[in-house]
């Protein structure tokens, strides 16, 4: 059943501050040295395991303790999860959020265009933009330019993510297989820490922020975001996520008082500008 305008409303709004919300977390747990990123990782991926469990058994949902999604998927996702909280150790939540959503959002369209897809050219002047507004953002000898190592770290986040968004096109029980997928992941996200144990730093604040994380932003957002998606058409749940960027970078400049250069707002215009234009020039 369709939801209601205002239900579907007051789920994307709570879908996208949890999005936003995953890059403060993380941001303000590494950048404040609360936790290293192995741990952060492993405790976020768990913590969202649990509470898809639990959320799955109080919806009643048969595959409760038997999860769907597969081993790829959740390689995937484990992928997104480390380089994502490596990548925050160096970056500001606006910008580890920009490149991340900019990343995801060309390779989608990337695999349409590989797939064979015949692009408008709106599409591909879309495409263009974003991919420069990236370069841009990450190109040396500007005083404001991200660390590389952060912003590559970050970019391959969003290659798995865009590759494990790709695969979840196809499921039919979002819940279970996303379940499913935080849990298989959860076993090797918890080796990485055991070979990362040399560099463990776990403090209660950053293992609090690690669950906040994963429980809250991750594990309820998704769920939200979901049920979202049942009063939203294909290009409009595409489109109002250029929003999650915006929201990192307003939430980094208020809760960590980092600063939002000229720079970051000029990518950012060519970046979500540039997804705008392609995501609704493809769904027309």
């Amino acid at each position: 059943m369709t939801a209601s305008p205002l239900h579907t409303s007051l789920y994307t709004g709570l879908a996208l501050v949890a999005f936003a919300a995953n890059s403060v977390l993380c941001r303000l747990a590494l950048g404040e040295g609360t936790i290293d990123a192995a741990s952060f990782t492993t405790l976020r991926i768990a913590s969202g395991a649990l509470t898809l469990l639990l959320i799955s058994a109080w919806k009643g949902n048969a595959r409760g303790t038997q999860p769907g999604g597969s081993w790829a998927s959740a390689g995937y996702l484990l992928g997104y999860a480390i380089a994502f909280s490596f990548a925050y150790i160096s970056l500001d939540a606006g910008t580890g959020a920009l490149i991340l959503f900019g990343a995801v959002q060309i390779t989608m369209i990337s695999a349409g265009l590989a797939l064979g897809e015949r692009p408008r050219a709106l599409e591909w002047i879309g495409l263009t933009c974003a991919i420069v507004g990236l370069v841009y953002l990450v190109l040396p000898g500007f005083a404001e330019t991200p660390p590389l190592a952060g912003s590559v770290l970050m970019a391959a986040a969003g290659l798995a993510w865009g590759l494990y968004s790709l695969r979840g096109q196809l499921q039919t029980d979002a819940l279970a297989t996303t379940t499913g997928n935080f849990v298989r992941a959860t076993p090797a996200a918890a080796v990485c820490s055991v070979f990362a144990l040399a560099s463990m730093n776990l403090s209660t604040t950053g293992a609090l922020l690690a669950v906040a994380s994963g429980a809250l932003a991750s594990g309820l957002g998704y769920v939200v975001w979901y049920a979202a998606l049942r009063g939203l058409t294909a290009t409009r749940a595409a489109t109002v996520q250029l929003a999650v960027p915006i929201l990192a970078a307003l939430g980094g400049a208020t809760v960590l008082s980092e600063t939002i250069s000229g720079r970051l707002v000029f990518a950012a215009v060519l970046v979500l500008g540039g997804v705008g234009v392609a995501v609704t020039a493809r769904k027309r």
